[in-house]
């Protein structure tokens, strides 16, 4: 296409006043400017849309031809401009989480979102942390929610909330009544626990620095469940978060254990691309996150 919508709009106007300084003052533009746009449109398709006698100037034959097609084409561009407007209005988001906090956290804030905006469409993906950030600097979701801090030049990390993992047994466990956890016991115990890329299995690593080369991973799981189910069933003993942990301590199925002198504290964070607009319904989930994870 040779022609702009400023273009087309500066037709339209020109059209209707049959006046070039009085569409320039409707449009906000100069005199010369929207004289220029006019006669660049007319050149650019080698046609003359008005006749002109002096400062007078009035649609000829062509003019009038094109003018109700141009007309049916801007309505259509400002419905669309208007969609547009609209859309970011109404807040559709697209929020990626790593599983912990996408299948025990995200929920929780929902309704509240949808209370601010009811019209939106929200769509949660969740996957482990490596996945989520790979969407957020992909652009495929608008912001992302994971269980550790990650470096990437093009990434921006917002601190969220601060979070624990806590080891557990099942009742009849042996360890069950012992509830500390000294190195030997923990070197002892046949472990359960998350995949290596996931925050959880970060933080336990990490929080178990020294004592890893002699630890059994009896078995790795992707999900919570899987984990929480093996470790009901007396296959081992488990970490992962109190988030995810609080109703089975409090039904008794799982009981707590404390690991003596290990630091099991870890943060979250919302994850967003450096480069990126900003999106009132993005700004309006962080607040809101943060306000009711307090």
């Amino acid at each position: 296409m040779n022609f702009t919508i400023r273009q087309l709009e500066i037709f339209l106007s020109v059209a209707k006043f049959q006046s070039v300084s009085k569409a320039a003052d409707q449009l906000h533009l100069s005199q010369s400017a929207a004289s220029a746009s006019l006669q660049s449109l007319e050149k650019a398709y080698g046609v003359t849309l008005f006749d002109r006698q002096g400062n007078k100037i009035k649609l000829n034959a062509i003019g009038h031809t094109l003018r109700k097609k141009a007309e049916t084409l801007f309505a259509h561009c400002q419905q669309f401009d208007d969609a547009l407007k609209l859309h970011s209005e109404i807040g559709h988001l697209r929020v990626g989480a790593s599983f912990t906090i996408g299948n025990h956290l995200v929920v929780r804030y929902l309704a509240e979102y949808l209370n601010q905006y009811p019209d939106a469409d929200v769509q949660f993906d969740t996957a482990n942390t490596p996945d989520v950030v790979a969407k957020v600097l992909n652009y495929e979701v608008d912001v992302g929610m994971i269980e550790r801090e990650v470096q990437h030049r093009e990434l921006e990390l917002i601190p969220w909330k601060e979070d624990e993992l806590v080891a557990f047994c099942s009742a009849t466990h042996p360890l069950a009544q012992k509830g500390i956890l000294n190195d030997d016991d923990i070197k002892a115990a046949r472990w359960i626990l998350r995949e290596p890329d996931s925050g959880a299995r970060h933080t336990f690593d990490r929080a178990l620095t020294g004592l890893l080369p002699e630890i059994e991973i009896y078995r790795e799981f992707k999900h919570n469940e899987a984990i929480k189910s093996a470790v009901e069933s007396g296959l081992g003993i488990g970490c992962l978060s109190k988030v995810v942990l609080q109703n089975d301590f409090r039904n008794g199925d799982l009981v707590p254990l404390k690991l003596a002198n290990r630091d099991m504290t870890r943060m979250f964070y919302f994850a967003l691309p450096k480069q990126r607009h900003n999106k009132a319904a993005v700004e309006f989930w962080i607040n809101l996150c943060s306000k009711m994870g307090e």
